[in-house]
């Protein structure tokens, strides 16, 4: 897949389908309208997902966004959603974006897209003009999940809410947060539970903060664990928020390592602990906790076992 950072480099004599959108979260209804633009792909038709970048903390960092599309589209452009973008009126949007740049032969976006100055543009507009430009529309209907359409923002209040579980039904995935392994007071160390503090971008929304049953990938392993979200109140001296990630029968030394943390059940609430005693007495339970899920939802996890 090739990836730009600007409509404007965009240079092809193929024709294309396309799709546009925030694409804030690749949830599955984005993954409904990312399926038919692979439909359409041949030899003399480039596939692309044009993805607009907002500026705001977001479902998915950039990198995330890129490394999810990898294998499913011929061209990704994250598109920063500038003031030239943002004042376009919608006519010329068609005329000049979809039709002269992308030489768009098939365009395909959801039931509510909106563009140009003041979203004059919609659905409708994009039918009126097919003919004149020359490309074929496909309005795509929005994916459900218990009687509720699928959006980032139904995603973002199964995060807030801490229901890790919902938020992989409509996600289609394990929500997740990828940094490198930080030195922390190695206290997990001396209680018997080695853990890796991973400090979530800066960009990154998260899940609320607490105690989860989680998967930890380090290189190509993944193992069962659980993950304390938040600022560690019992033992940190400054509010630095962190994924504290403890993988069951892992051994190595994963210091400087990038890993990624999959939320997968929310357990409890981050708390303070009176004393470390307490504190150890709680992550026990806590580990049995991820013991149990993972025990208990062997066969239906997708990533690969250590």
């Amino acid at each position: 897949m090739r990836y730009m950072t600007e409509i404007h480099s965009y240079q092809s004599e193929k024709r294309s389908a396309v799709t546009l959108g925030k694409f804030e979260g690749l949830h599955r209804g984005h993954q409904k309208l990312i399926s038919k633009v692979k439909e359409y792909a041949s030899e003399d038709v480039e596939s692309i997902v044009c993805a607009f970048d907002m500026g705001k903390a977001s479902l998915l960092t950039a990198r995330e966004k890129r490394e999810r599309l990898e294998s499913e589209v011929d061209l990704m452009i994250a598109c920063p959603f500038t003031k030239e973008l943002r004042e376009m009126e919608a006519e010329d949007f068609i005329r000049q974006i979809l039709a002269e740049r992308f030489r768009a032969a098939y365009v395909v976006v959801g039931t509510d897209f909106r563009f140009g100055h003041e979203k004059r543009g919609d659905a409708d507009m994009l039918a009126r003009y097919a003919d004149t430009y020359g490309y074929h529309l496909d309005v795509v209907e929005k994916e459900r999940y218990r009687d509720r359409v699928i959006s980032s923002t139904y995603v973002r209040e199964a995060l807030s809410e801490g229901n890790a579980e919902l938020a992989k039904a409509l996600l289609g995935y394990p929500y997740q947060i990828t940094g490198r392994v930080e030195h922390g007071k190695r206290l997990g160390r001396t209680l018997g539970f080695p853990t890796m503090n991973v400090a979530p971008p800066p960009e990154k929304i998260l899940p609320r903060f607490g105690v989860y049953a989680c998967r930890i990938r380090v290189g190509e392993a993944c193992y069962p664990g659980i993950g304390n979200l938040g600022v560690k109140p019992t033992v940190a001296e400054e509010a630095k928020v962190l994924a504290e990630a403890y993988a069951f029968d892992f051994a190595g030394d994963a210091y400087g390592k990038e890993v990624t943390v999959e939320f997968h059940a929310f357990d409890r609430p981050e708390q303070r602990f009176g004393s470390v005693e307490e504190l150890k007495a709680r992550v026990n339970a806590d580990i049995r906790f991820g013991r149990e899920y993972f025990s208990s939802h062997a066969g239906r996890e997708t990533v690969k076992e250590a």
